[in-house]
């Protein structure tokens, strides 16, 4: 999730520095996000915005798992930053204002401890998902020759008024707020290590002004799956894009 505000300079994402024992990635800024839960599919769960055949057109697949997949970003957002994209299920267009009481946190724990659903968190509390807060944003898929391979999906969402994200993810150790450029300016210098998505998308985000255009400017779709190749040069590793974009590769910092 490119989940987005306005701050002072300008456009600002919310970035999470994986830890370094992590076996995938550690030691990487990424974004909040990760897999997709058995539940995650749950047709009882209250939805509001594009229904699941727009989300499925945007990402090239089935109805079922593009439901599975917002429900996935929403649920990962609230786990990994406190940010939960839902509100009244009248169509008011009211979106929940503060998750960070103590009643929230006992339930993000029990979401993270796969004891409470997506779905049942929000019926207890008579709200709907917000599907219309989210937009597609990029769609990656490993290459073969890597042995860990996943399927991605980005999504950009703004900030809900009243909400604050928070450094609550178990799986890092550094949360914060950056503009795009001062993100890819540290990862230029060495000193912020990212995964070719990451930069790329970072380099999606720099042209707009605020997060009203980034999500107006959102990418069309249907999104091209992005699967790059790797090349090493005399001055380092790159990963190639279809397009012919080289990105080059930082490993993480000693720890």
């Amino acid at each position: 999730m490119l989940l987005l505000r306005d701050g002072a300079p300008g456009l600002e994402v919310y970035l999470l520095r994986r830890t370094r024992g992590m076996p995938f990635a550690g030691g990487m800024t990424a974004y909040p996000g990760g897999g997709v839960d058995d539940r995650d599919g749950d047709t009882e769960l209250a939805w509001v915005g594009p229904p699941p055949a727009h989300w499925a057109s945007a990402f090239g697949c089935d109805e079922r798992l593009a439901r599975e997949l917002v429900c996935a970003a929403v649920r990962e957002t609230f786990e990994e930053a406190g940010v939960l994209l839902a509100g009244p299920a009248d169509g008011s267009g009211a979106v929940v204002p503060d998750v960070s009481g103590d009643d929230w946190e006992a339930q993000r724990q029990a979401l993270l401890g796969h004891e409470l659903s997506l779905a049942e968190l929000l019926a207890g509390r008579g709200l709907a998902l917000r599907a219309d807060l989210l937009r597609p944003f990029a769609h990656w898929i490993t290459p073969p020759p890597e042995r860990r391979r996943y399927d991605t999906k980005f999504f950009a969402a703004l900030l809900p008024v009243g909400q604050e994200a928070r450094d609550v993810s178990g799986e890092a150790d550094e949360a914060v707020w950056t503009t795009p450029a001062a993100a890819l300016a540290e990862h230029a210098a060495g000193t912020r290590p990212m995964l070719p998505p990451t930069i790329h998308t970072l380099g999606q985000l720099t042209p707009f002004a605020d997060a009203a255009a980034t999500l107006a400017g959102s990418p069309p779709a249907p999104l091209e799956p992005i699967s790059p190749t790797f090349e090493q040069g005399p001055d380092g590793n790159y990963a190639v894009l279809p397009d012919g974009t080289r990105i080059r590769m930082v490993t993480p910092l000693p720890s």
